[in-house]
């Protein structure tokens, strides 16, 4: 008889166990903050850094906010189109990851090239101590993976995407440095004619549209149950936005989804062939059987403005008539 009561007891704790693990799924493990005289190191894990120029005005921002800087063995190696071979990039993607002193890795470029490295990675130290993972476009692979861990990385601009003398990427530097010392990020969004009016809470998953689609049946798909999914695009032809929205649709994204926030969507290549619809109204289209508020013109993505978007936090969305508001927990 004891035995059996204690087997009952035990059945009643992993009851209450997997209960709490529902009810605190969408809390992610936080990256610690960073603090003055912390060391960023700065990896090219994807495409060519051509010209290091970038690179060095990137080290002159994290300098001027107190933060120290190590660069990756192979940054400028070349490879073809990549920055290394696979082996070089993995190499120093692995050796952020590792090192103690690193508390933040930041990538200087997206292009193509993260995802061929991706399941080599060995994310044991990581996920012992996690550390910020910064950057978008390519980058998304990491923050898909990383994301499937428990832990929010940062979807923002890159050393080569910044730019030091243009006033209109002011409020991207400024977010982003909220974003790395811990302060919370609030946005408010210009209006869109295409917005669909609604308010939702969850944690805020995505990133580039076609690194989202192309994770599909990998171990670095999304869950997007009760999530709000934010995506961007760049270079893509308006059937290529359908044909990727529809896939997101027949895999289930959208069904318990709790919104959609569209990022930039810019360079589209033009086509032969009228598609019928703008990239907008595909989005739409995409997403007619459900009910959840969507927000177009966020600002971030391939545009010179690409805020902060801590990927993994929990947000606030509220799209009314054509503004939409963005309020991120701390």
């Amino acid at each position: 008889m004891k035995h059996k009561i204690s087997g009952i007891f035990f059945l009643f704790l992993m009851t209450l166990v997997a209960f709490g693990q529902n009810t605190t799924k969408t809390s992610l493990i936080k990256p610690p903050s960073l603090q003055k005289g912390d060391t960023v190191m700065i990896v090219a894990p994807a495409g060519i850094v051509r010209d290091s120029t970038g690179v060095i005005n990137g080290i002159n921002l994290l300098e001027s906010w107190g933060l120290n800087v190590k660069l990756g063995n192979h940054v400028f190696n070349q490879h073809y189109r990549f920055a290394g071979t696979d082996a070089e990039r993995l190499e120093d993607f692995q050796s952020a990851l590792d090192d103690a002193g690193v508390k933040a890795i930041w990538c200087a470029r997206g292009g193509y090239g993260s995802i061929r490295i991706l399941d080599d990675l060995d994310f044991t130290k990581f996920k012992q101590h996690p550390k910020w993972i910064i950057g978008f476009s390519d980058i998304t692979a990491f923050h898909n993976e990383v994301h499937n861990m428990g832990i929010e990385t940062m979807h923002g601009i890159m050393p080569l995407t910044y730019k030091p003398d243009d006033k209109e990427q002011r409020f991207a530097i400024k977010s982003l440095k909220k974003a790395f010392f811990g302060k919370r990020v609030n946005y408010r969004v210009a209006e869109s004619e295409y917005n669909r009016e609604g308010n939702a809470e969850g944690v805020v998953v995505g990133g580039n549209l076609s690194l989202v689609y192309s994770m599909l049946g990998s171990k670095s798909q999304l869950d997007t149950t009760d999530k709000i999914l934010y995506l961007e695009e760049v270079g893509e032809a308006l059937y290529h936005i359908d044909r990727m929205m529809i896939s997101l649709k027949r895999a289930g994204y959208f069904e318990h989804c709790k919104g959609l926030v569209i990022g930039g969507v810019s360079d589209r290549k033009t086509e032969p062939d009228e598609f019928g619809m703008t990239y907008q109204e595909i989005v739409l289209d995409a997403v007619k059987d459900y009910d959840f508020p969507v927000a177009f013109d966020f600002p971030a993505g391939h545009i010179t403005d690409n805020r902060t978007v801590i990927l993994g936090r929990e947000i606030k969305l509220k799209v009314k008539g054509s503004k939409t508001v963005v309020k991120f927990e701390k």
